[in-house]
């Protein structure tokens, strides 16, 4: 007998990881983006699921918010970002009419379109699939948690800003709430108007920016990541 697990759209991923955030606007999306960026230049097949019903920005931020979804006999297929079919996209905005809208739905309903979502989207093989989630804690966070669960998941990011209070130039609450809580810190990404310019026009910021402050920033966590990977592995 097969289980779920077993015949799931899921099978060919080999680490699932989720990017959460306390509240919105805090920069979980970018890092989901480019993230999922860096480990493609890493020689890496990723994909993106986009469950940030809040306002789903990724889309839009890899230039593809005008890409229909199709459906096939197993389910939803994602839409392919690059040519070489590196990067896979599904997102609640591909279903909406309109995308930069947040979506306005009882949680019963938010709740089995993320539960759909995990698994009706035919990935193939990928070495990572990033799951955006909503900013915040909710019921929609426990759905993905639960639907994911079988399937192992990696582990979790968690995005946030430095600040203790409401200084957004102070330093270090992340790396305390991260050595409060004993998880590890990945890593501080500095605020760059490059980043910012590079989402709006859709541009590979990896590619195209070397030189930013914040490039170190994301190739480092990026090696972070990958070195748990080969460590989970060996």
């Amino acid at each position: 007998m097969e289980t779920a697990q077993e015949t799931g759209n899921l099978t060919g991923i080999r680490q699932i990881i989720l990017v959460l955030s306390g509240k919105g606007g805090v920069g979980k999306s970018t890092i989901s983006t480019e993230l999922a960026l860096a480990l493609r230049h890493s020689g890496k097949k990723v994909g993106i699921l986009d469950v940030d019903l809040c306002g789903p920005s990724i889309p839009r931020m890899l230039k593809v918010q005008d890409k229909a979804v199709h459906q096939c006999d197993n389910g939803w297929v994602p839409v392919f970002v690059d040519q070489e079919q590196t990067i896979s996209l599904m997102s609640v905005g591909f279903l909406l009419e309109k995308p930069d809208e947040a979506v306005v739905w009882r949680g019963p309903k938010k709740n089995a379109l993320i539960k759909q979502f995990v698994s009706d989207v035919v990935w193939g093989d990928l070495d990572y699939l990033i799951v955006d989630t909503p900013p915040g804690t909710s019921d929609e966070h426990i759905s993905a948690v639960e639907a994911l669960r079988p399937y192992k998941p990696l582990g979790a990011i968690l995005v946030t800003t430095p600040q203790e209070c409401t200084n957004l130039f102070s330093k270090g609450g992340g790396e305390e709430l991260a050595r409060h809580a004993k998880v590890p810190f990945l890593g501080c990404v500095p605020l760059d108007p490059q980043l910012t310019k590079s989402l709006e026009e859709g541009q590979d910021f990896i590619q195209e920016f070397p030189k930013s402050p914040a490039f170190p920033a994301f190739i480092s966590i990026t090696q972070q990541i990958l070195d748990g990977m080969l460590a989970q592995t060996s």
